[in-house]
């Protein structure tokens, strides 16, 4: 299954028993799949089978799936006229207009009489019924198969920028595992300097305890992890956008790991350097976090 976006539209249409049945659907972000239905009246039987359909496709998105059935005229109902009733309606209102002179009534006046004409209502069988409602599901996979090409697109140009985020990840954590300021020679020549004010002071310091507390201020500021997990990460990253599949939840995942590795390098940084690169990184993390949203 290959990289999806939350994101999508189609439309699919088909004919059955002179009606045309035509589902749309559109699909946006969402933390779950959920499914919204706008069916026709007599049609709201299908919503759980219609459910059933989306859900096997899609593991994340808001779906609005919507239904319009048009009717050929074959399939329409013919009125029936009561003709006795249209009758009885006409005598009466040629008595009136002998006795009182009113006007004579006129055909569509009568026809408009309740009870004149009548729609009889439409008789399904269930052979009929089921029928349909094939055609109706076949139809709404039609359109499914459309909405889930629609989100392979867009998922493969994400996949494309979320790839070229993470190699910006990677470098920027190579830039900074190579950073001068890291090297034994300049850490060494940093504290010495360090040293030498506080001893300029002229207030009564243990050397050797004072050593001590650089060498432990060394170590604390070292970067090293947070580089190692970057680089953990970078690799873990770039084998999800491999696997494919829904991986947004996992991905999402990442970047907060991203983030939180980025945040304490800028905070254990002593150079101006690595804080730079520090902030770039963070950037970058934020945008990748962005894109990863649109992922299901």
């Amino acid at each position: 299954m290959s990289l999806q976006s939350m994101t999508g539209f189609s439309r699919a249409a088909g004919e059955h028993g002179g009606a045309t049945i035509a589902w749309e659907l559109k699909s946006v972000n969402g933390k779950s799949c959920e499914v919204r239905f706008r069916l026709p009246p007599g049609c709201e039987r299908l919503e759980p089978l219609a459910r059933l359909a989306v859900q096997k496709r899609f593991s994340r998105g808001n779906i609005q799936a919507s239904l319009n059935v048009t009717r050929g005229t074959a399939t329409l109902v013919q009125p029936v006229v009561n003709e006795a009733f249209l009758k009885d309606l006409a005598g009466l209102a040629k008595r009136l207009q002998d006795q009182f002179g009113i006007a004579p009534p006129t055909a569509d006046g009568l026809l408009a009489l309740r009870g004149v004409l009548e729609m009889p209502e439409a008789v399904e069988t269930e052979e009929q019924r089921a029928s349909f409602d094939a055609a109706a599901i076949s139809v709404l996979e039609a359109a499914l198969s459309g909405l889930e090409q629609a989100r392979q697109s867009e998922g493969a140009a994400l996949a494309a920028v979320l790839g070229a985020q993470i190699d910006a990840v990677e470098a920027l954590t190579l830039e900074a595992e190579a950073d001068p300021s890291r090297q034994p020679a300049a850490i060494r020549a940093r504290l010495a300097e360090q040293v030498a004010l506080l001893m300029d002071t002229g207030a009564p310091l243990d050397e050797a305890r004072l050593h001590q507390e650089a060498a432990f201020l060394a170590t604390k500021a070292d970067i090293r992890e947070e580089i190692d997990r970057l680089k953990t990460h970078v690799a873990s990253a770039r084998s999800l956008l491999a696997a494919s599949g829904a991986v947004g939840r996992k991905l999402d995942f990442l970047a907060q790991e991203f983030n939180r590795e980025s945040n304490t390098l800028c905070s254990k940084s002593n150079a101006a350097t690595v804080t730079a690169i520090g902030l770039q990184l963070k950037a970058v993390v934020d945008q990748f976090r962005e894109q990863v949203q649109n992922l299901e």
